[in-house]
């Protein structure tokens, strides 16, 4: 005779609880960002399979990825240096041309097969398409080449794929004066689009659990932050390297109208199931100040 570990009460609350979110979240926008971290360590992992099921549940996910990993070796094959100025890839016209080719092409293509292939209906686009993401040059003085800023977002063909019932699969290329192609920083490509949404809520998957700070000689995982206090940790040198444009890009869109960000595990089975489906969720959620949230 098997023996069940969990009984039935529990199970049926489990159950129950997980419906009550999936009612709550139907009809909802959530932007997920998808980062070339994450793609280098592990894989997709389960989240084209958690996109296919948020659609199903009647949530409305939007993907928006990177792939600097992918970006740097296939520099590297074709026998091109990689440089850097404060953490942004020096991007002149030839490592461009590249740029865009690794992530609207190689990485947005394999995002879309996957999500076909587990039965969801998927589409590929660049920020150029649509006139998505309007970039312009970000410090021009920098000497950083083709490195942009969003300046502008018009998300009309994002929502007309969401009505059809496709999940829309954007690439962090922006679209420049005269047709320019710009490398767009992923967080902050991702951020621009959720607060032009209006988005309910921006996910940002990267290959740690969330932010962490020392506690009595301990490190520890933080599960919530106001705007204040995650910007104090920014201030402070707590958050610091790759998670600062990561925290920075949920406060943008928390100013931006987007009602909560969430940093977490993109390695994690299932995460983006367990952060809107469940109580406790997963990772680091950043809020707004009560005063903004009133």
């Amino acid at each position: 005779m098997k023996i069940l570990s969990v009984s039935s009460d529990a199970i049926g609350k489990s159950l129950a609880q997980a419906l009550e979110y999936v009612s709550a979240w139907k009809g909802k926008t959530v932007v997920v960002k998808f980062g070339g971290s994450v793609l280098d360590a592990k894989g997709l992992g389960t989240v084209p399979e958690d996109l296919v099921l948020l659609q199903r549940a009647g949530v409305r996910p939007v993907l928006v990825h990177g792939g600097g990993p992918e970006i740097t070796r296939m520099l590297d094959r074709l026998g091109k240096k990689s440089e850097f100025i404060n953490g942004l890839r020096v991007t002149d016209a030839e490592t461009m041309e590249i740029v865009e080719m690794v992530l609207a092409g190689r990485i947005n293509k394999h995002f879309v097969g996957l999500i076909q292939h587990i039965g969801g209906r998927a589409v590929g686009l660049s920020g150029k398409d649509g006139g998505l993401l309007q970039a312009r040059r970000y410090l021009p003085e920098a000497g950083l080449g083709y490195v942009g800023e969003v300046a502008r977002v018009d998300f009309r063909v994002v929502e007309t794929l969401l009505g059809e019932g496709f999940i829309p699969v954007v690439s962090s290329v922006g679209l420049g004066e005269e047709g320019t192609s710009y490398n767009l920083n992923a967080d902050t490509a991702a951020a621009a689009l959720a607060a032009a949404m209006k988005a309910d809520k921006l996910i940002v998957l990267t290959d740690v659990e969330g932010v962490y700070r020392e506690r009595d000689g301990r490190r520890e995982l933080v599960s919530e932050l106001s705007r204040s206090q995650a910007s104090l940790l920014i201030a402070d040198k707590v958050v610091t390297k790759g998670m600062v444009p990561k925290v920075e890009a949920c406060l943008a869109a928390i100013d931006g109208g987007v009602a909560s960000a969430h940093i977490i595990s993109g390695e994690t089975p299932h995460g983006l199931l367990i952060e809107l489906f469940t109580g406790t969720g997963i990772g680091t959620m950043i809020r707004p100040d009560a005063a903004q949230g009133a």
